[in-house]
């Protein structure tokens, strides 16, 4: 762009010096000879000057046309060269690159042509660079305008990418968010409400030792949950969302146990089988297996009349493939909200497949199968 820039200078001192160093003399000569012709014709070129816009090769056709005439008139350089230059430069300028050439070779061979016939020798070569210099010079201004238009432009679309992957991020933290609230706190309030239901019930019976084990339940369900809400919370609170770290560990498969305990006392007997050689998997892996046996069991204790399930798990190669299953009544639907969504955003996250769905022999099973390589996650 400086190049550019100094061009465009370079080329409007020099179109100056020129009017300055010929263009007088024409002057003083038709001053001093009263030629009206030769004001006649400047007049009319300059005044058809000022339709440049609307008829660009019509004005460069009567300022070369008044220009022959005042060569054939005597005058080497006419007053009315300046307008066929600024002509064409304004061609140059607005117009593209095809019809510039066209005009302009046509317009060079005119002058050339004419000041070589009534002035022999290089006053039409001088005419002819000056021509040159403003056609080039329109071309100079013109590329230095798609420059600049061009660069505002890449940085719009910049500006605008950034937006969007700014908006991105925060969908993106939403969802997550919102993930670990209904994974978390919406397991321990799902126990909560069970926990509930059943001491009203016990209440009824007057069965006191087992309203007070619901009791107890319910109290450490409720803990576990305000626990959860305060570590999300304290997340969010963090300056550096991007760089915070969790208060406490994500949790995993090694507390398989707990979680499975945790139903039991809400009356729901869980099973767990293992296939394949266990070892210690990716913690992204971990937690999404956790959060979708989670959801799975606490769904199956929400919606399906049964108190058992079993848990799968079977270690593959490249693979952790796990099953939630239940033998609850046979159901053509079960309600598929935030928490199924939510597994499956889970699972697709790592680049996995997750099913849910009726059994035909009655129940619901849900399989996910989660990559161990990934996003690159083996062995993070």
């Amino acid at each position: 762009m400086a190049r550019q820039q100094l061009l465009l200078m370079s080329a409007f001192t020099a179109m100056v010096l020129f009017a300055v160093v010929t263009i007088p003399a024409d002057v003083r000569h038709a001053l001093s000879s009263h030629q009206p012709l030769s004001w006649a014709v400047a007049v009319v070129v300059y005044a058809v000057l000022a339709a440049r816009r609307r008829f660009p090769v019509g004005t460069v056709a009567v300022a070369v046309i008044g220009s022959v005439v005042l060569m054939a008139d005597g005058l080497a350089y006419p007053l009315t060269l300046p307008a066929v230059f600024y002509a064409l430069y304004s061609i140059a300028l607005g117009s593209g690159q095809g019809r510039t050439l066209a005009v302009g070779v046509a317009v060079k061979a005119t002058l050339l042509t004419a000041s070589l016939i009534t002035h022999p020798g290089i006053t039409g070569f001088v005419v002819l660079l000056w021509a040159a210099l403003a056609v080039t010079t329109g071309f100079a201004a013109r590329s230095h305008h798609a420059y600049v238009a061009e660069a505002d432009e890449r940085a719009r679309r910049a500006e605008q990418d950034r937006e969007h992957e700014a908006n991105r991020r925060v969908a993106a933290e939403r969802l997550r968010i919102a993930r670990e609230l209904h994974d978390a706190i919406g397991h321990h309030v799902a126990l909560i409400n069970v926990q509930a239901g059943a001491l009203a019930y016990l209440l009824d019976d007057e069965d006191r030792s087992q309203a007070r084990e619901s009791v107890a339940h319910i109290q450490r369900a409720s803990e576990e949950a305000l626990e959860d809400l305060r570590l999300t919370v304290g997340l969010l609170r963090e300056p550096g969302t991007e760089s915070a770290q969790p208060a406490e560990p994500a949790p995993g498969l090694d507390q398989l146990e707990e979680l499975i305990y945790s139903f039991a006392g809400a009356g729901l007997r869980v099973t767990r089988e293992v296939t394949g050689q266990t070892r210690p998997l990716p913690k992204a892996v971990e937690l999404t297996a956790y959060r979708v046996i989670q959801e799975s069991l606490t769904n199956t204790r929400k919606h399906a009349d049964c108190d058992t399930a079993v848990v799968r798990l079977g270690y593959a190669p490249g693979a952790l493939r796990l099953t939630v299953e239940d033998a609850g009544e046979a159901v053509t639907h079960r309600p598929e909200g935030h928490g199924i969504v939510g597994m499956r955003e889970r699972v697709a996250a790592l680049g996995g497949r997750l099913s849910a769905g009726p059994r035909p022999e009655g129940g619901y099973r849900v399989v996910a199968e989660l990559p161990l390589r990934a996003g690159g996650i083996e062995g993070s």
